[in-house]
Order: structure tokens, then sequence, then C-alpha cells
């Protein structure tokens, strides 16, 4: 089957979720080796989720059907250029009894501009426990207006008025967020999905209780590493709670983490987030 890559033209007529997974379908160039294409309509540096996503999406080509990740661990390095496709190496670390481990490094014009470890593990039984999960229930989707539909994901932040307010804030929210469409057959693309989404909100919640201290055009932003722990099977069809604090900030840094719970209480990944909040006197 020939390769299609995703342009204006062929993205005509999609929804946002459907235009999101052409993205994360990865070209086949040669053994271990894809192309990655960027959504045709993107003018800044990439999404970092994105890249994310596609890292994971690559790892899965090389990967066995029955083992799914449970780990990942990822570094930015340098901004993605959205006019430039991406090239993903994937090197095969280790193919274990029940554990697999893929290296991922994803270069644009010959230079490295991002690197992921991730792990994949047979499902096994064993203990079992977690935090619980915060007693919030999900939002009424017939009544999210129209403004709210038109990014891959639908998203919904709890006391989202208080939140707007420019003052400084306690450093934690609490969003809702799912499919905006329905979501793949393919079990495993729903992780590649979550990934992609985990990105939102973590470096935004560093820098609220230092609202109305800074102009955010005059601040660098941007992700620096990012890790995800995936404890249980993924379904993005459904509404999944993403509760998000930031312990700390301090050297032009801030580090924040996410737990990410189903709406029937189950926590099915965690997230870890170190970024850069760098202030320009200019």
């Amino acid at each position: 089957m020939t390769y299609s890559p995703p342009t204006i033209e062929s993205l005509a007529g999609l929804g946002p979720l459907e235009r999101l997974l052409r993205v994360l379908d990865l070209e086949p160039i040669e053994h271990n080796l894809f192309r990655g294409f960027n959504p045709p309509d993107r003018k800044k540096r990439l999404f970092g989720g994105q890249i994310i996503a596609q890292a994971l999406v690559a790892a899965m080509r090389t990967t066995p059907l029955d083992r799914l990740p449970h780990s990942l661990h990822a570094y930015f390095l340098r901004p993605g250029d959205p006019s430039v496709p991406a090239i993903f190496e994937v090197d095969r670390i280790r193919d274990g009894k029940s554990f697999t481990t893929r290296r991922i490094k994803v270069l644009q014009q010959g230079r490295a501009i991002f690197n992921m470890d991730v792990s994949f593990h047979l499902q096994e039984s064993g203990f079992v426990h977690q935090d619980p999960m915060p007693s919030l229930v999900p939002p009424d989707e017939s009544k999210m207006v129209e403004g709210l539909k038109q990014r891959p994901f639908l998203s919904f932040r709890e006391d989202h008025k208080r939140l707007l307010e420019e003052v400084p804030q306690v450093p934690a929210q609490q969003l809702w967020f799912k499919a905006n469409g329905q979501g793949p057959d393919d079990p495993r693309l729903h992780f590649a999905l979550l990934a992609y989404e985990s990105d939102e909100a973590l470096l935004g919640t560093a820098r609220m209780p230092h609202r109305g201290s800074y102009q955010r055009e005059k601040m660098q932003v941007a992700s620096l590493d990012h890790s995800i722990w995936f404890h249980a099977p993924v379904d993005v069809n459904n509404w999944l709670l993403y509760c998000v604090d930031s312990p700390a900030t301090g050297g032009a840094r801030g580090y924040t983490r996410g737990s990410i719970f189903s709406a029937d209480g189950k926590l099915v990944a965690s997230c870890m987030q170190e970024g850069l909040i760098r202030l320009h006197s200019w």
C-alpha cells in the first residue's frame, strides 16, 4: 500500500481527531526507520505531545502486539520545525521474555531534536493499590460550546472561571478530556493519543503562583523532559480526569506532575515534566 503524507487537501473534510491520527501514521522508510509529517497548517514550533506520540508509534511498530507500553522518558533537545518532516530512528535496545525496550531518536535536517526511551511489558497480575480519584463527575458534553470542539480532544477545566483570573493561584488544576470523535480500534494507539494530550496544562500549572508578575510575551517557555507511566490500558473514547500540580519552580525551570484517572476512578497513567520558564527584560 502506497503511503500518502497528510496535506491540506487530503485532510480537508476530516475531523480534528482524524487529522491527528493521520499525523500519527508514520511512513516506513526501512527497517527501524520512519518518517513523520506535521500538520500542514502548523506555523509555530512543533507541539511536544505530537513528537512524543509519534515516537511512541514508531516504537510500537517494532514491538510485538502482546506488549503494552508501561513507561517512557523523553528529552526535548531542540525546537521542532513544522515545515520539515522528521526522521524517527528506532534502536531495538532489548527484547526480553517479558520486557521490551526501545530508544527513539528524532532528527530534522540531520540534527537530533528529541530522544525517548520506552519500555513495553507483557501483561501480568500482581499487587494492586492506587491513590483515590477526586470526587468529581465528567462534564456534560452536550452543553459544551462549539469553540471547545475544534481540537483532537474535548477538554474541560474544573473551576475554569477562577483559573482565568490573572492573580496568583495555587499551582494545581483538574481537567477532563476525551477524544473528539471515535478513537481507533487498535488499543495501543490509545496510549499514543494519551501521550499526545498529556503535554497539555503541565507547564502552565507551574506559572500559576506567579500570575500578575510577568508578561507572557516576555517569557521563553519550552518543555525540557517528559515522563509517563502507564498503569493500565487506556480508552480515550471515555472521559479522563487529569489532576495536575507543580511542587516547585526554580533556576528558570518549572517542575510539574499529573495523575490521569478514568471516569470510574481508576488511575491509568502518571506524568512528570520539567520545563524552561525564562524571563526576559526586553
